[in-house]
């Protein structure tokens, strides 16, 4: 590790640690500051409701899952995939794997059971390099991916929501999700940290 690179990790540990949602997280037993992400898009875009199904999308270490599950009820439904594991959490269904490969693909579709959901939520990204270059059109794959799935297991008017970074390949994305939703707006949470390029696009009555 390079001395500029260890001196920004450093920091970022420090900012952490400092971090007001990062201690609200701890104090309120939610297993990630996410948490307060989802949250405050759910308020703003009332996008879940009681009895809905839902895929959570790259959901470990299940910060939105906690939030969402209480939230669909037990007449909704949560499906959350990863490819990481997760701990179990009560009314969850945890799928590991990656979605993209046919077999976990064909997993997901037997779990739903010809049924279509009502929101996809993808709070995905990759592991960052810290090279602009590289970490940006691995984030917009992601994103891309996210979409296609969407695409595929919404039922009309339903709704997605997927976290994207700013730059090279965003309006272009922006674009896309026109194609298929009747509203798309752009949520900048206030515990998405200032500095970061992420922001929470919605696509609202997916056609």
């Amino acid at each position: 590790m390079t001395k500029n690179r260890s001196k920004a990790s450093g920091r970022w540990l420090q900012e952490h640690f400092n971090d007001y949602y990062v201690k609200e997280a701890q104090r309120q037993g939610y297993r990630s500051r996410a948490a307060f992400k989802l949250i405050e898009i759910n308020e703003k875009d009332r996008l879940i409701k009681k009895g809905h199904t839902i895929i959570d999308l790259g959901a470990a270490p299940g910060g939105w899952s906690q939030i969402i599950g209480p939230m669909v009820g037990e007449r909704g439904r949560l499906i959350a995939t990863d490819i990481l594991p997760m701990d179990n959490l009560a009314d969850v269904e945890f799928l590991q794997g990656d979605f993209t490969e046919d077999e976990v693909f064909d997993t997901l579709m037997a779990m739903l059971a010809n049924a279509r959901a009502d929101l996809v939520i993808s709070d995905m990204a990759p592991n960052l390099s810290g090279t602009r270059g590289v970490d940006q059109p691995r984030a917009m794959h992601l994103a891309e991916l996210a979409l296609d799935l969407a695409v595929k297991v919404l039922k009309p008017g339903g709704g997605f929501v997927c976290k994207v970074f700013q730059g090279e390949g965003f309006d272009q994305y922006i674009v896309e999700m026109r194609k298929y939703f009747s509203k798309v707006v752009t949520r900048k949470p206030a515990a998405s940290r200032p500095r970061s390029r992420e922001v929470y696009l919605v696509g609202k009555g997916f056609n």
